[in-house]
């Protein structure tokens, strides 16, 4: 799930998506209804690339923006890349709705901009059937382009020689209610054909809107399957903290804590998002935090145009689908019976953008400054291919192997001890707070186990992998099938 960070959001269905736009001198506009056309944006003539400094000294930002070799400093890859562990013969799998219709060019021109080496291959399919024609008259699918860019350049960025496959489906993921057995059978190709070992979800559904417990637990058996396989499975867990969307315009939140699908499954492992305080070279000037900018008007005025509270933090919580997995019995003092999510966290905060190239129709060609759970997860897929060319095979379910390295704090393993998903949101002139969860020392449940220092974590999984395994054990909790079916809703993405 990505952010909008920057101006003239194109509806909130793309807001969800993590539709991002161009600095611009003047307010941004309200977003529209999804799927009308979007309304006209200001934006600079040139939407140019701007450095950190310059993201700060530019009014309608105000922010700082990293670049790929300050978060590739920031997670400490060197050590890796300079032994040759980049990724090399591992397939990171994208998964979208629609995908883009420029993204191999402007994969090319952020590659080029950043000394990045182009990927060993980067091929784009549609196994379920052919994408709809690209129209940026809709919101829905300029959000999709926006996201699949956000994915693909910053899977890249992590294991820069994996190869990329873009896997894009025909419908738009739509909460529980529309586009998830497109996107099951596409994961489900890949994996009947050995086509990746890492497959990237920046997409989620609240659980309360899906149909029925027999429509979600026919989606998790394509997770089986992976698990099986050998395939590692990642999903974002969300981008407003302990609520989440519940209707169809993806405007309306939920009241009481919720969570989000895949990422609340077992047989995936959830990301959430922290925040990053780095130097212009990628040092550290603190300790991550959990991101949560609800409360912070500069993040606000830039990302939704007010600077009133907006959820805008990462997801977290507790399952009303599934029981307590096995790996997280260690932790059933802060999950009880419940499945908690996330498993891992990466950058995600709209306080500490990154810095994204896109092309696609209606915004101007240029770079676009992103934020977002969206963020984290392939940034996190890429770490997870590192792994996989490390230990010669594809990992795949990794949970059971973080949380072993959890309970005996192993090298890698970055603790983060600060930050709440507590968020507030108003309806009309009312204000609403959904009470989250605090990070704390060990698991929690807006951190997870923490974040990585990728240079000693990907040896330590690899480790840690061959002696614990993979095995999941799993069931529903008895009150599954009554907690689904509540919503009303659809998130026009991740």
């Amino acid at each position: 799930m990505r952010r909008t960070a920057g101006l003239g959001a194109l509806a909130a269905a793309a807001l969800a998506a993590g539709l991002a736009l161009p600095a611009a001198s003047s307010p941004p506009a309200r977003p529209s209804a999804p799927h009308a056309q979007p309304p006209k944006k200001r934006h600079a003539p040139s939407a140019a690339y701007l450095t950190e400094s310059q993201c700060l000294a530019t009014r309608t930002i105000r922010l700082p923006c990293y670049d790929p070799a300050q978060m590739q400093r920031a997670y400490s890859e060197a050590r890796l890349f300079a032994k040759g562990v980049q990724g090399t013969g591992e397939t990171i799998a994208v998964v979208d709705s629609f995908g883009s219709p420029a993204v191999q060019r402007d994969l090319a021109v952020f590659d080029a901009k950043f000394k990045l080496p182009a990927p060993p291959s980067f091929r784009v399919i549609q196994p379920v059937g052919a994408v709809p024609h690209y129209n940026p008259r809709t919101t829905t699918m300029v959000g999709w382009a926006a996201e699949t860019t956000l994915d693909v350049e910053w899977a890249h960025v992590m294991a820069p020689k994996a190869k990329l496959l873009l896997v894009e489906t025909p419908v738009s993921e739509t909460e529980g209610t529309a586009g998830f057995p497109q996107i099951a059978a596409a994961e489900q190709d890949v994996i009947d054909h050995h086509l990746a070992q890492v497959i990237t979800q920046s997409f989620g559904a609240n659980e309360h809107t899906f149909t029925s417990l027999a429509a979600l637990q026919s989606l998790h058996a394509t997770y089986v399957a992976a698990a099986a396989a050998g395939v590692t499975v990642l999903a974002a867990s969300g981008d407003t903290g302990a609520s989440d969307y519940t209707t169809a315009t993806a405007v309306t939140h939920s009241p009481t804590a919720s969570v989000t699908w895949p990422a609340s499954d077992p047989l995936v492992t959830a990301v959430g998002g922290t925040e990053l305080q780095l130097t212009s070279s990628g040092r550290r000037a603190a300790p991550d935090r959990a991101w949560n900018d609800t409360y912070n008007a500069k993040v606000n005025d830039f990302v939704f145009g007010t600077s009133r509270p907006h959820p805008d933090a990462t997801g977290g919580g507790l399952s009303a689908v599934f029981a307590r997995p096995s790996f997280q019995n260690g932790v059933a003092g802060v999950v009880g019976q419940q499945r908690g999510i996330p498993d891992i966290s990466m950058s995600g905060a709209c306080s500490g953008l990154v810095d994204t190239y896109q092309s696609f129709a209606p915004t101007p060609p240029g770079w676009y400054y992103v934020c977002g759970t969206s963020e984290a997860t392939p940034l996190f897929a890429g770490v997870v291919a590192l792994a996989d060319q490390l230990a010669h095979h594809g990992l795949g379910c990794i949970n059971p192997a973080l949380y072993a390295m959890e309970a005996v704090h192993a090298p890698g393993i970055v603790d983060v001890t600060h930050g709440t998903n507590t968020v507030s949101y108003f309806t009309g002139q009312q204000e609403h707070t959904v009470t989250g969860y605090r990070a704390a020392p060990g698991y929690d449940l807006v951190s997870g186990v923490g974040t990585v220092d990728v240079g000693r974590f990907v040896p330590e999984l690899v480790r840690t992998e061959a002696s614990v395994g993979a095995t999941v054990h799993l069931g529903y909790l008895p009150t599954a099938a009554a907690a689904v079916g509540q919503g009303s809703g659809v998130n026009a993405s991740g």
